[in-house]
């Protein structure tokens, strides 16, 4: 039975992040050429439930069932991941790939956990096994284009994503990381479209509309970079990177004040978010602390 690495859709596994859940505002007031950037990666998004006595034993009794298979292993470990538990994930990965060499998902699911740990290049020479046994696997695409998005190759980064799309890859990820490269190269109107299609896979998640909205303010368009980011905010008002887009919106407009409230609330919800405090500070408003 094949793998899915991190698919919501089966159960314990480990949650497939659609999306990289800190998005930046790296767009200053006035500036033309805006991106969006992401301050940091966190790949996996922990859920502590996963690792819990309850799910892990029920975990290793269907492995005590079957212990050479390694699919028990890799959804184990994934279990694992998804709790932060990284060691003992490695090692179940380590096993299932013991077992079976050639499971190109556990490769990946591993790599996850590498780059969850900031061993980037073990990262790398996972998904570069993993591709190697399967050359289609979109998922490993898209992990290794991440990798090298963070550490600024872009090139390689791009490559990757647009390999995932033309594979025919139905992960939004794809779409949203190409479209941040396009806007980083400030190619606007490509950024847009990748985002919109992004949007398009997952309409529930706020990072894309963050990243479309940092595109239309770029091109000028406040009206509807406005709207993407309230329906970030809708979808997830938990999300400093939203509410900081938001006031610049309003900051453009003139109207200090909602500046300033919408900057003082992405604050709130991470005190150490600068964007929002150096435009709380540009709002005339000295940042507490």
């Amino acid at each position: 039975m094949a793998v899915n690495t991190f698919n919501p859709s089966r159960a314990l596994r480990l949650q497939r992040t659609a999306f990289l859940p800190a998005l930046a505002l790296a767009a200053m007031f006035g500036l033309a050429g805006c991106e969006t950037t992401n301050t940091s990666d966190a790949v996996i998004r922990i859920d502590k439930a996963q690792g819990s006595e309850e799910n892990i034993a029920s975990l290793t009794a269907v492995i005590n069932a079957n212990p050479r298979d390694p699919e028990g292993y890799n959804v184990r470990g994934s279990a694992y991941g998804r709790a932060g538990q990284f060691r003992p994930a490695l090692n179940d990965f380590n096993t299932a790939l013991q077992i079976n060499p050639r499971f190109f998902q556990a490769y990946a699911n591993r790599a996850l956990v590498y780059r969850n740990m900031g061993q980037q290049a073990q990262a790398i020479g996972d998904y570069n096994a993993a591709l190697q046994i399967n050359p289609s696997y979109d998922v490993a695409y898209i992990g290794r284009g991440n990798v090298y998005r963070m550490a600024g190759q872009d090139d390689q980064a791009f490559n990757d994503f647009d390999k995932a799309i033309q594979l025919g890859t139905t992960d939004g990820r794809a779409y949203h990381n190409r479209g941040l490269i396009y806007q980083k190269r400030n190619q606007q109107d490509k950024a847009i479209d990748d985002f919109s299609k992004a949007i398009s896979l997952a309409p529930n998640s706020p990072e894309p509309y963050n990243g479309r909205g940092i595109s239309y303010i770029a091109l000028n368009d406040d009206d509807n970079a406005f709207a993407d980011f309230n329906h970030a905010i809708e979808l997830n008002g938990n999300i400093a990177e939203s509410w900081a887009n938001q006031a610049l919106v309003y900051e453009r407009r003139g109207d200090k004040a909602k500046a300033a409230r919408s900057y003082r609330h992405a604050i709130g919800l991470d005190p150490k978010y600068q964007p929002a405090r150096d435009g709380l500070a540009r709002v005339g408003v000295a940042p507490a602390g």
